[in-house]
């Protein structure tokens, strides 16, 4: 894994460094992150909001000193194993000065209280983070924004567990990632309480609030949705064909990771719905009565297995998730009625060769991560891997793939070694030409004699 020393810090005993070449400046070494308990209050008026992170780790080396990823509100106090530390804020970062050397191996938990007016984090991909509704709140944190709202080891290979407790008035619903494990009112206040049991990187941990009504899916009680009271008619029709794209899923992917999950639809347009672990964000555009965005929904379901259960260990394998997700939108086309994989290929083939040819999907560098070509070449990477591996073996793939890796964190390298494990064909000249080439190869064909 590429590491880079964060400057403020380089050559310091028991200094902390960067995790990943694309964003040198989110992540923190030194220590790994195995919980995170966060107690937050939050007043949606003013938009203030308090918080209390407890923070257990385990250091990977002596650790003098070490930092979190930290951004827009104020400590107060910072606490090593119960103990006060001095700490100082400089820029997006919380550095912190253990009273003596944290030895290497050692278990220990630092506790930080904050407070302020959260704000999103500017970035090449926009405003990043805990942001604002008209009345509530959105936090779309991939790939950076994570810190806007409670300090962490911002990094997708520093994945942990997490209990979440959000008060807010009332009138309010929350949703967070995990399982609603109590609600409990007090006054004009609602104390929300979710555990997240499965390990996560902090990207992926969300907090919704508004003015939501609770719908529930009655023939899968995992699932459950959050939705302005005036779409929920239109809800049920765009997302109720979500069962059975489940039960698809499984029997393509593998069992799904998680215990549950939820979708929250935000009273206001998005221009892309939000993947978390276990939850997924859409826009009350995407809710029109006629399943015009069912294949995001589907993207979004995917998710849960390529990028949350199975996340990348650096950014630069960003294909992973998305050319999977946008795979699973023409898989579900193929079962449910729509186009076959083979016809939507085609487009995406078409339309990638009107656009530059400039950018190596497998390395595409930190401002092309979302590039809509690291989506589509991703997918027909994944159409022609499957027309050369015949379904069967192409399918047993992608269930050895999320099983071996269920909850870690993965490479590029890692699928290739692993593919190439399920076929006599050789794949060397595949990937090199569909992933580390910026030159669009010729639209794939089906490798003579590999099955249907």
């Amino acid at each position: 894994m590429s590491a880079k020393a964060d400057p403020a810090r380089a050559g310091q005993p028991g200094a902390s460094t960067s995790l990943d070449a694309y964003l040198p400046d989110h992540g923190n070494g030194g220590y790994q992150v195995t919980h995170y308990d966060l107690d937050l209050v939050y007043r949606v008026g003013p938009g203030r909001l308090e918080g209390r992170a407890r923070i257990t780790a385990v250091a990977t080396q002596a650790l003098s000193r070490f930092s979190l990823d930290f951004s827009g509100l104020r400590s107060t106090k910072v606490t090593i194993n119960g103990k006060p530390v001095r700490h100082a804020q400089r820029g997006r970062k919380l550095h912190i000065t253990p009273n003596r050397s944290l030895p290497d191996g050692g278990r220990f938990t630092i506790e930080v209280r904050y407070m302020g007016s959260p704000a999103p984090i500017p970035s090449h991909w926009g405003e990043i983070g805990w942001d604002y509704l008209d009345d509530g709140v959105i936090v779309a944190s991939q790939p950076i924004g994570a810190p806007s709202w409670f300090p962490c080891n911002d990094h997708p290979s520093s994945k942990a567990t997490y209990r979440i407790a959000v008060s807010v008035a009332s009138p309010y619903l929350v949703v967070a990632t995990g399982v609603l494990e109590s609600k409990q009112s007090a006054a004009s206040t609602t104390t929300w309480e979710f555990r997240l049991s499965q390990p996560t990187p902090t990207y992926l941990v969300s907090v919704q609030i508004g003015r939501y009504a609770e719908y529930s899916f009655a023939t899968v009680p995992m699932m459950h949705a959050a939705v302005p009271a005036r779409l929920a008619v239109p809800f049920e029709h765009d997302f109720g064909r979500q069962p059975r794209m489940l039960v698809e899923f499984e029997r393509m992917f593998g069992p799904y990771p998680f215990e549950q999950y939820g979708v929250v639809v935000v009273d206001a347009e998005l221009d892309a719905p939000i993947e978390a672990q276990s939850l997924s964000i859409f826009g009350s555009n995407h809710v029109d009565g006629v399943r015009g965005s069912e294949r995001l929904v589907a993207h979004e379901l995917a998710h849960q297995w390529f990028g949350n259960s199975l996340t990348v260990a650096e950014w630069r394998h960003i294909w992973l998730n998305e050319g999977f997700a946008n795979y699973a939108e023409w898989l579900w086309s193929e079962v449910s009625g729509g186009a076959a994989a083979d016809v939507h290929a085609m487009r995406a083939w078409r339309q990638l060769s009107e656009l530059p040819q400039d950018l190596r999907i497998g390395d595409p560098g930190t401002r092309h991560l979302f590039d809509d070509r690291v989506y589509l070449r991703g997918a027909v990477t994944l159409h022609a891997l499957r027309l050369r591996l015949g379904d069967d073996a192409f399918f047993a793939l992608l269930r050895v793939w999320t099983s071996a890796h269920r909850h870690g964190n993965v490479t590029t390298a890692d699928f290739t070694a692993l593919a190439q494990r399920h076929t006599p064909w050789p794949l060397t000249e595949l990937f090199a030409n569909w992933l580390n080439s910026p030159i669009l190869p010729a639209f794939p064909r089906r490798t003579p004699g590999a099955d249907r």
